[in-house]
């Protein structure tokens, strides 16, 4: 299946956009969301699944307690070649959103690279949002590379995902100051609370269709 137009319907609290959250950590920012969503029904999407590749993520008892389906699927030790593990890795994954009739996957701390077949297939209802001001820093460490740059402003960027490395299209951004104090650890917590902000309110602009986007 290839690329597809943007044809998702217009969210309702009656038929709400139904999103799959995928972390691999504590998922602070999946329970920003799904805080986010439960206190605005109206707000036209709604998370009905969680999905970990990593049994110990602590975001899987987060989404559990919220009263969100939680699923993990690891990666198999039975297979050795590395892309054969993912393309199967991602077939279960495939099988699972359609079983829980997804019809959005918002990326947050996920820290997996899709494949491109992934993308091409869920393009461009593949969402992610990013520690950076992007194309500024993208990759794993984009805290570290801020500081080790010398400049004086960060923040976070929403954007759609595409089979290069935080390069699909921007949705929206937000700034936020680096101090002179500043260590990995202080600047992530002060970018983590304008994400929280922000991935909802660009989530709310695409399922009201106030953005006119056609995948790539």
């Amino acid at each position: 299946m290839g690329s597809r137009e943007w044809e998702l319907r217009r969210g309702s609290a009656k038929d709400p956009i139904r999103c799959a959250i995928f972390i691999s950590g504590s998922g602070s920012g999946m329970e920003a969301m799904v805080r986010y969503q439960q206190a605005n029904p109206s707000c036209g999407h709604e998370t009905g699944l969680v999905f970990s590749d990593r049994p110990d993520a602590r975001g899987l008892e987060r989404a559990a307690a919220l009263g969100i389906d939680s699923v993990c699927i690891p990666l198999s030790t039975e297979i050795s070649d590395p892309n054969q593990r993912r393309l199967s890795h991602e077939k279960l994954i495939l099988t699972l959103l359609a079983e829980s009739n997804i019809d959005l996957v918002l990326l947050s701390g996920y820290m997996r690279l899709v494949s491109p077949s992934f993308v091409e297939q869920w393009a461009p209802y593949l969402i992610n949002i990013h520690p950076s001001l992007l194309p500024a820093f993208p990759g794993a460490h984009a805290h570290r590379d801020v500081l080790m740059s010398g400049v004086h402003v960060s923040g976070c960027t929403v954007h759609h995902v595409d089979a290069g490395m935080d390069s699909g299209e921007i949705l929206g951004q937000c700034r936020v100051p680096v101090f002179s104090d500043d260590d990995e650890s202080s600047l992530a917590e002060r970018v983590k609370i304008e994400e929280h902000r922000l991935y909802p309110i660009i989530i709310d602009q695409l399922v009201k269709q106030e953005f006119n986007l056609q995948a790539n």
